[in-house]
């Protein structure tokens, strides 16, 4: 767990940081965002422990990150948006350069490096110059030595900028593996990943908090209420009227489609959608009239992002 409070980093007159303060809860991804400029990387060199705040605390599992920066930097691993690769070793050279630097004991290297080569998917380039490597496989040596050590946190500051999309979904897939087994704080401009991976997300907007929450809770807070739209066959009026009546649904009004096919946009007041889904196809399907699409209209990451950023909406 990290603890972050009443972070403050001052640049002479100049405030990057202005008394933030959140946590990172144990085998949780959080998803850390900002315009350009918002304080975003100065804060994670804090917690990392590259620079110091102003004022403030930084707990990595209790301990302070300047207090005991030995003990809190042990727990963690840290990817920075350029990987600091050494282009003229081979994969397992640099890995091994980076257990020296970590301190990593002799006896368990080998054991603890096959296991993270594995893991991260570059069995097949361990004797291959890094330099020579695809931008796919250079981050992956990356986010390799950052597990380095076995840390219980990991930051990852911009992991899949310049991948293809492709590759983009490989370093995904492996971020939520990784997940199981670590604390996660994953900084991206590709808002479409993190709201693929992210547990909550933490918007900084001018060195200070603009929101904190759960993606759902976030997108719920924005529009005031879950919705969902319906495609189906069937009678418009009385699936509406039958829909209203179904727990947790506070509206359901036809919408006007280009195409034959009736649409109902269904206003939901309920804690759990899910729940409602289920009420939905399971009366529509005793009515007998198919669903053909039901899926959800609640504002999506980029939508929370440019709201709050922009200055239009704070929540």
């Amino acid at each position: 767990m990290i603890e972050i409070n009443n972070l403050v980093k001052r640049y002479g007159d100049k405030t990057a940081v202005n008394n933030i303060s959140f946590t990172v809860n144990d085998d949780e991804v959080l998803g850390f965002l900002g315009p350009n400029g918002a304080g975003k990387t100065t804060t994670m060199n804090i917690i990392t422990g590259y620079i110091s705040s102003s004022s403030g605390t930084v707990k990595v599992n209790g301990h302070d990150i300047l207090e005991e920066p030995e003990l809190a930097k042990k727990e963690i691993g840290y990817l920075p948006e350029n990987p600091p690769l050494y282009y003229d070793m081979t994969v397992r050279e640099y890995l091994g350069f980076i257990c020296d630097l970590k301190a990593v004991p002799k006896e368990k290297r080998k054991n603890q490096l096959d296991r993270i080569i594995s893991l991260v998917k570059i069995s097949d380039v361990t004797d291959r110059l890094i330099g020579n490597l695809s931008k796919g496989y250079k981050q992956r040596v990356g986010i390799a030595q950052a597990m380095v050590g076995d840390p219980s946190i990991l930051i990852l500051d911009e992991p899949t900028v310049g991948l293809d999309p492709n590759q983009i979904i490989e370093i995904r897939k492996l971020i939520k593996s990784l997940a199981k087994s670590h604390s996660i704080i994953i900084s991206s401009h590709i808002l479409p990943e993190i709201q693929e991976i992210a547990d909550r997300v933490v918007i900084i907007n001018h060195g200070k908090i603009a929101a904190v929450d759960t993606l759902t809770d976030l997108s719920r807070r924005l529009s005031g209420q879950s919705k969902l739209l319906m495609t189906f066959k069937g009678p418009v009026k009385e699936c509406s009227s039958k829909i209203r009546t179904l727990p947790g649904v506070s509206s359901s009004v036809p919408r006007v489609s280009d195409s034959k096919i009736n649409q109902l946009e269904i206003g939901i007041s309920a804690e759990n959608t899910s729940e409602v889904r289920a009420s939905i196809f399971f009366m529509m399907a005793n009515e007998g009239w198919p669903i053909l699409e039901l899926r959800s209209m609640d504002p999506t990451l980029e939508e929370i992002f440019l709201s709050i950023t922009s200055g239009k909406r704070r929540v």
